[in-house]
Protein backbone atom coordinates (compact mmCIF):
# COMPACT_ATOMS: atom_id res chain seq x y z
CA UNK A 1 0.00 0.00 0.00
CA UNK A 2 1.57 3.59 -0.83
CA UNK A 3 0.57 5.71 1.57
CA UNK A 4 -0.19 9.49 -0.20
CA UNK A 5 0.86 13.02 2.32
CA UNK A 6 -0.20 16.00 0.36
CA UNK A 7 0.26 19.07 1.52
CA UNK A 8 -2.38 21.48 -0.22
CA UNK A 9 -6.08 20.74 -0.74
CA UNK A 10 -5.33 20.88 -4.72
CA UNK A 11 -2.70 17.80 -3.85
CA UNK A 12 -5.14 15.83 -2.10
CA UNK A 13 -7.65 16.81 -4.69
CA UNK A 14 -5.33 14.71 -7.00
CA UNK A 15 -5.20 11.88 -4.70
CA UNK A 16 -8.48 11.40 -4.36
CA UNK A 17 -9.17 11.22 -8.24
CA UNK A 18 -6.32 8.78 -8.64
CA UNK A 19 -8.25 6.73 -5.90
CA UNK A 20 -6.40 7.44 -3.05
CA UNK A 21 -8.62 5.99 0.41
CA UNK A 22 -8.86 8.79 3.16
CA UNK A 23 -6.73 6.47 6.47
CA UNK A 24 -7.85 9.29 9.51
CA UNK A 25 -6.20 8.31 12.03
CA UNK A 26 -6.18 4.56 10.92
CA UNK A 27 -7.08 3.46 14.37
CA UNK A 28 -10.09 1.71 12.54
CA UNK A 29 -9.60 0.71 8.79
CA UNK A 30 -6.31 -0.96 9.74
CA UNK A 31 -7.72 -4.11 11.18
CA UNK A 32 -10.47 -3.87 8.55
CA UNK A 33 -7.73 -3.73 5.83
CA UNK A 34 -5.19 -6.54 7.42
CA UNK A 35 -8.90 -8.74 7.37
CA UNK A 36 -10.36 -7.62 3.66
CA UNK A 37 -6.89 -6.73 2.03
CA UNK A 38 -5.24 -3.33 1.74
CA UNK A 39 -6.28 -0.25 -1.22
CA UNK A 40 -3.58 0.51 -3.70
CA UNK A 41 -3.38 3.48 -2.17
CA UNK A 42 -4.38 5.36 0.94
CA UNK A 43 -4.00 9.21 1.48
CA UNK A 44 -3.54 10.88 5.02
CA UNK A 45 -4.16 14.62 5.07
CA UNK A 46 -1.91 15.50 8.28
CA UNK A 47 0.39 17.73 6.19
CA UNK A 48 -3.04 19.64 4.64
CA UNK A 49 -2.85 23.58 6.48
CA UNK A 50 -6.77 23.17 6.46
CA UNK A 51 -7.77 19.92 7.91
CA UNK A 52 -5.26 21.01 10.62
CA UNK A 53 -7.20 23.73 12.23
CA UNK A 54 -8.30 23.92 15.61
CA UNK A 55 -10.48 27.15 16.06
CA UNK A 56 -13.34 28.17 17.89
CA UNK A 57 -16.01 27.84 15.18
CA UNK A 58 -13.62 25.02 13.38
CA UNK A 59 -12.12 21.88 13.34
CA UNK A 60 -9.78 20.13 10.72
CA UNK A 61 -10.45 16.98 9.64
CA UNK A 62 -6.95 15.80 10.36
CA UNK A 63 -6.63 17.24 14.08
CA UNK A 64 -6.22 14.21 16.60
CA UNK A 65 -8.38 14.31 19.39
CA UNK A 66 -6.18 14.84 22.43
CA UNK A 67 -5.87 18.61 20.63
CA UNK A 68 -9.13 19.13 21.02
CA UNK A 69 -9.12 21.60 24.29
CA UNK A 70 -11.43 24.84 25.37
CA UNK A 71 -10.58 26.58 21.91
CA UNK A 72 -13.73 24.68 20.83
CA UNK A 73 -17.35 24.59 22.41
CA UNK A 74 -17.64 22.30 25.54
CA UNK A 75 -19.26 19.83 23.89
CA UNK A 76 -16.40 18.91 21.29
CA UNK A 77 -14.24 19.27 23.97
CA UNK A 78 -15.76 16.80 26.24
CA UNK A 79 -16.85 14.21 23.31
CA UNK A 80 -13.31 14.29 22.29
CA UNK A 81 -11.67 13.26 25.41
CA UNK A 82 -14.29 10.35 26.19
CA UNK A 83 -13.17 8.54 23.19
CA UNK A 84 -11.02 5.54 24.11
CA UNK A 85 -8.01 5.56 25.94
CA UNK A 86 -4.81 8.37 25.82
CA UNK A 87 -2.94 6.29 22.99
CA UNK A 88 -6.38 6.03 21.20
CA UNK A 89 -6.57 10.05 21.33
CA UNK A 90 -3.17 10.41 20.62
CA UNK A 91 -4.01 8.66 17.24
CA UNK A 92 -7.59 9.13 15.93
CA UNK A 93 -8.60 11.76 14.22
CA UNK A 94 -11.84 14.31 13.66
CA UNK A 95 -12.48 12.86 10.08
CA UNK A 96 -11.85 9.40 11.14
CA UNK A 97 -14.23 9.42 14.09
CA UNK A 98 -17.24 11.35 12.43
CA UNK A 99 -16.72 9.03 9.06
CA UNK A 100 -14.96 6.13 9.47
CA UNK A 101 -16.04 4.93 12.64
CA UNK A 102 -19.26 3.02 13.50
CA UNK A 103 -19.35 4.62 17.13
CA UNK A 104 -18.73 8.50 15.76
CA UNK A 105 -18.46 9.73 19.79
CA UNK A 106 -17.95 13.26 17.88
CA UNK A 107 -21.05 13.13 15.93
CA UNK A 108 -24.11 14.33 18.28
CA UNK A 109 -21.67 17.46 19.73
CA UNK A 110 -21.22 18.22 16.52
CA UNK A 111 -24.99 17.68 15.54
CA UNK A 112 -25.93 19.84 18.91
CA UNK A 113 -23.29 22.59 17.23
CA UNK A 114 -25.07 22.98 14.22
CA UNK A 115 -22.14 22.11 12.57
CA UNK A 116 -21.47 21.46 8.68
CA UNK A 117 -18.68 19.68 6.99
CA UNK A 118 -16.43 20.89 4.17
CA UNK A 119 -15.49 17.77 2.02
CA UNK A 120 -13.10 17.14 -1.06
CA UNK A 121 -14.14 16.57 -4.42
CA UNK A 122 -11.55 15.44 -7.41
CA UNK A 123 -13.22 18.67 -8.63
CA UNK A 124 -14.38 20.96 -5.92
CA UNK A 125 -14.55 21.41 -2.05
CA UNK A 126 -17.83 22.21 -0.66
CA UNK A 127 -20.19 22.26 2.34
CA UNK A 128 -22.81 20.18 3.08
CA UNK A 129 -24.32 18.33 6.32
CA UNK A 130 -23.24 16.19 8.16
CA UNK A 131 -25.97 13.28 7.27
CA UNK A 132 -24.99 13.23 3.94
CA UNK A 133 -21.17 12.60 4.89
CA UNK A 134 -22.06 10.25 7.13
CA UNK A 135 -23.91 8.27 4.66
CA UNK A 136 -22.05 9.07 1.97
CA UNK A 137 -18.85 8.89 3.57
CA UNK A 138 -17.25 12.22 2.00
CA UNK A 139 -13.42 12.94 2.35
CA UNK A 140 -13.62 15.10 5.31
CA UNK A 141 -11.76 18.42 4.74
CA UNK A 142 -12.80 20.42 8.20
CA UNK A 143 -16.55 20.99 10.37
CA UNK A 144 -17.53 24.07 10.87
CA UNK A 145 -20.26 25.78 13.56
CA UNK A 146 -21.97 28.34 15.18
CA UNK A 147 -20.49 29.40 18.60
CA UNK A 148 -23.22 28.04 21.33
CA UNK A 149 -23.88 30.11 24.35
CA UNK A 150 -23.48 27.12 26.28
CA UNK A 151 -23.29 23.30 25.35
CA UNK A 152 -22.52 20.23 26.78
CA UNK A 153 -21.61 16.10 26.20
CA UNK A 154 -22.49 12.98 28.50
CA UNK A 155 -21.52 9.50 27.90
CA UNK A 156 -22.61 6.72 30.26
CA UNK A 157 -20.57 4.02 31.45
CA UNK A 158 -20.53 0.75 28.96
CA UNK A 159 -19.80 -2.48 29.32
CA UNK A 160 -16.66 -4.02 27.52
CA UNK A 161 -17.53 -6.23 24.28
CA UNK A 162 -21.46 -4.64 24.91
CA UNK A 163 -23.07 -2.29 23.10
CA UNK A 164 -22.25 1.54 22.51
CA UNK A 165 -22.44 3.55 25.40
CA UNK A 166 -25.36 5.95 25.90
CA UNK A 167 -24.15 9.72 25.25
CA UNK A 168 -26.41 12.85 25.28
CA UNK A 169 -25.42 15.92 23.37
CA UNK A 170 -27.03 19.68 24.26
CA UNK A 171 -26.35 23.03 23.49
CA UNK A 172 -28.16 25.99 23.42
CA UNK A 173 -27.67 28.95 20.50
CA UNK A 174 -29.44 32.36 20.42
CA UNK A 175 -31.10 33.40 16.66
CA UNK A 176 -31.07 36.48 15.56
CA UNK A 177 -34.29 37.63 17.22
CA UNK A 178 -32.61 37.18 20.27
CA UNK A 179 -34.44 33.80 21.21
CA UNK A 180 -32.71 31.04 22.37
CA UNK A 181 -32.96 27.48 21.14
CA UNK A 182 -31.93 24.23 22.43
CA UNK A 183 -30.31 20.99 20.34
CA UNK A 184 -30.04 17.94 21.73
CA UNK A 185 -28.38 14.89 20.27
CA UNK A 186 -28.62 10.90 21.43
CA UNK A 187 -26.57 8.17 20.63
CA UNK A 188 -28.64 5.23 21.41
CA UNK A 189 -27.06 1.93 20.07
CA UNK A 190 -25.77 2.82 17.13
CA UNK A 191 -28.69 5.14 16.07
CA UNK A 192 -28.14 9.02 16.52
CA UNK A 193 -31.58 11.12 16.67
CA UNK A 194 -31.16 14.64 16.82
CA UNK A 195 -33.82 16.89 17.87
CA UNK A 196 -34.41 21.24 18.87
CA UNK A 197 -37.21 22.59 20.35
CA UNK A 198 -37.28 26.59 21.76
CA UNK A 199 -34.71 27.00 25.32
CA UNK A 200 -36.79 28.21 28.37
CA UNK A 201 -35.51 28.85 31.97
CA UNK A 202 -38.13 25.95 33.20
CA UNK A 203 -36.23 22.72 31.65
CA UNK A 204 -39.56 20.58 32.84
CA UNK A 205 -41.33 22.55 29.78
CA UNK A 206 -38.64 21.67 27.38
CA UNK A 207 -38.36 18.53 28.47
CA UNK A 208 -42.11 17.96 28.33
CA UNK A 209 -41.53 19.42 24.55
CA UNK A 210 -39.08 17.13 23.77
CA UNK A 211 -40.99 14.66 25.01
CA UNK A 212 -43.52 14.88 21.62
CA UNK A 213 -40.44 14.15 19.45
CA UNK A 214 -37.83 11.01 18.63
CA UNK A 215 -36.45 11.70 22.78
CA UNK A 216 -39.88 10.55 23.98
CA UNK A 217 -39.31 7.36 22.43
CA UNK A 218 -36.15 6.43 24.23
CA UNK A 219 -35.77 4.50 27.46
CA UNK A 220 -36.08 5.24 31.00
CA UNK A 221 -32.77 5.62 31.17
CA UNK A 222 -31.82 7.22 28.12
CA UNK A 223 -34.49 9.86 29.06
CA UNK A 224 -33.21 10.44 32.31
CA UNK A 225 -29.62 11.06 31.03
CA UNK A 226 -30.99 13.49 28.77
CA UNK A 227 -32.83 15.34 31.78
CA UNK A 228 -29.54 15.37 33.34
CA UNK A 229 -27.59 17.15 30.60
CA UNK A 230 -30.68 19.70 29.27
CA UNK A 231 -30.99 20.71 32.66
CA UNK A 232 -27.00 21.55 33.14
CA UNK A 233 -26.85 23.10 29.74
CA UNK A 234 -29.96 25.54 30.52
CA UNK A 235 -28.62 26.37 34.07
CA UNK A 236 -25.43 27.54 32.58
CA UNK A 237 -27.21 29.47 29.35
CA UNK A 238 -29.29 31.48 31.72
CA UNK A 239 -25.67 32.31 33.52
CA UNK A 240 -24.44 34.02 30.90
Amino acid sequence: MLLRLPTSVSEAQECIAEGAVPIGGATLVWATWQRDGFPEQAMSLRQVPEAGVVERERLGAAVVLNRIDDRVPDALRLAAASVGTGAVRRTATVGGNLVGSTLRCLLPAALVLDARATVLDPDRIYETDLAEVVAKRHPLLSVCWREPVASGYLKLSGEAGGPPPLVVAAAVHADGAGEHRLRVAVRDGYDVIDESTAADTDPDRVLESLSGTAVGTLGPDARDAVRRQVTDVLARAAGR
